[in-house]
């Protein structure tokens, strides 16, 4: 059976959670390998609602075990209050574990990433304040408390007394805010050990051996490839290895346990937070159609998403880094209505032409250089075939095909799981089946 990964190829909100679902189905493990509780994957299945944060999302499946694995951040009272919320509507959560090299999100990394962004004003990256670089920090910095430490309550103690006495002279010293409690925080966290203790696993091995026994691995990540640590829209980025690359890394694989590089991008733009956003629709009746329509709100923090126009210079940028082999299309729908469509194909920086995505965007104009397609009018989210579709909307989609070099496998017109277009067979049975 193949081992797939999914990528999100833009600024995140593409529809991941949909199609790991969809994946899912015919998966035996689903692994998590970077990010924290700081983005959400949304499903809907029959007029029921799912928003998971750490937890991957083929938890819905009885047959499916589910990793957290070495390269995310756990907060784990989000954790467990995403346990709960899934045993309240009947979900089985026994197949659920962390990674025991994962690192722990701790009080003082949600305070210290809300008042650095407070003190940085109009220059704040737009963070979600969960802790998530914070925490990264301190596992870079090599002082970082991991899900193993919870399971030995004498270092735990040592490890969260001199993270919180390093910690509150940074609060109280700089920050001019009251300090921080040792002992309630060790209690909320010895505590958080005994809930969490026999889902804190060596996972490593489990993984290799499911390689060997030639199970189906799925490998999701949370936030997308624009976001990267590395080779995002940095600074305005996430702290960690979105990419391909950072399957292996946050999972603990080697890269030919990969075969299909699957990436998810939507037929337009958002962006949430703050950051370069060259495709950006200032046009307030297009940026309203697609804002209501498409509901691009925050999974995570209800936040407002920013709407452009599909950029391909990114997209371009974002299928080579990853590898894309195979490319999925959602939303699609939420374009029916609109008389003109316009595609970034170049950007212009100081009267220069670029077709390649430029390292540094910061502090840049950049002028986009658009082609336009005619809309259609059609509601498409019924459609199942993709003869079916208006002439002007496989336009729209053929050209970004021609433009990627890529095969579309996959269209999404809608939340639901039967929502989709299949575009070509042969790669849709490859992987899904």
């Amino acid at each position: 059976m193949p081992s797939n990964v999914i990528v999100g190829l833009q600024w995140g909100d593409e529809g991941k959670g949909k199609i790991t679902d969809l994946l899912s189905k015919n998966s035996d493990y689903v692994i998590r390998y970077q990010g924290g509780n700081n983005s959400g994957h949304s499903i809907h299945v029959k007029n029921r609602y799912f928003v998971l944060h750490l937890i991957p999302s083929g938890v819905i499946y009885p047959n499916v075990t589910c990793i957290v694995g070495a390269g995310v951040v756990i907060d784990p009272k989000s954790f467990i209050q995403e346990i709960k919320n899934l045993e309240s509507i009947g979900i089985d959560v026994s197949k659920v574990f962390i990674e025991h090299r994962a690192h722990i999100t701790m009080p003082y990394h949600l305070l210290i990433d809300q008042y650095r962004e407070e003190s940085l004003g109009k220059k704040a990256i737009g963070t979600t304040h969960r802790g998530i670089g914070p925490t990264y920090e301190d596992k870079i910095a090599r002082i970082g408390i991991r899900a193993l430490d919870l399971l030995d309550k004498k270092n735990l103690y040592k490890k969260i007394q001199y993270n919180v006495h390093l910690n509150n002279a940074l609060i109280t010293k700089i920050y001019k805010k009251p300090p921080l409690s040792f002992e309630e925080i060790y209690h909320e966290y010895e505590e958080y050990a005994n809930l969490l203790y026999k889902r804190i696993i060596d996972s490593i091995y489990r993984i290799h051996r499911a390689f060997q026994e030639k199970k189906n691995l799925l490998f999701e990540g949370a936030q997308a490839m624009l976001l990267d640590i590395n080779y995002g829209t940095y600074p305005y980025v996430t702290p960690s290895s979105t990419t391909t690359g950072g399957v292996c890394t946050g999972s603990g694989i080697p890269p030919n346990f990969l075969e299909n590089f699957i990436g998810i991008s939507k037929a337009y733009c958002t962006r949430v937070g703050n950051g370069p956003f060259p495709t950006e629709i200032f046009n307030q009746n297009v940026n309203n159609h697609i804002q209501k329509k498409g509901n691009e709100y925050g999974s995570t923090t209800q936040r407002i998403r920013r709407c452009g126009w599909l950029d391909l210079v990114a997209l371009k940028y974002s299928c080579m880094i990853n590898g894309i082999n195979c490319l999925i299309v959602t939303k699609l729908d939420i374009l029916s209505g609109l008389n003109v469509l316009k595609i970034c194909v170049k950007y212009k920086i100081h009267h220069k032409i670029f077709k390649n995505f430029p390292s540094d965007m910061q502090g840049k104009k950049i002028e986009c250089i658009f082609l336009e397609f005619p809309g259609w009018k059609e509601d498409i989210s019924f459609i199942k075939e993709y003869d079916h579709l208006p002439k002007n909307c496989k336009n729209y989609v053929e050209y970004i095909e021609k433009y990627l070099q890529l095969k579309i496998v996959l269209i999404s017109v809608g939340s639901e799981r039967n929502q989709n277009i299949i575009k070509n067979n042969q790669l849709f049975n490859k992987i899904f089946s």
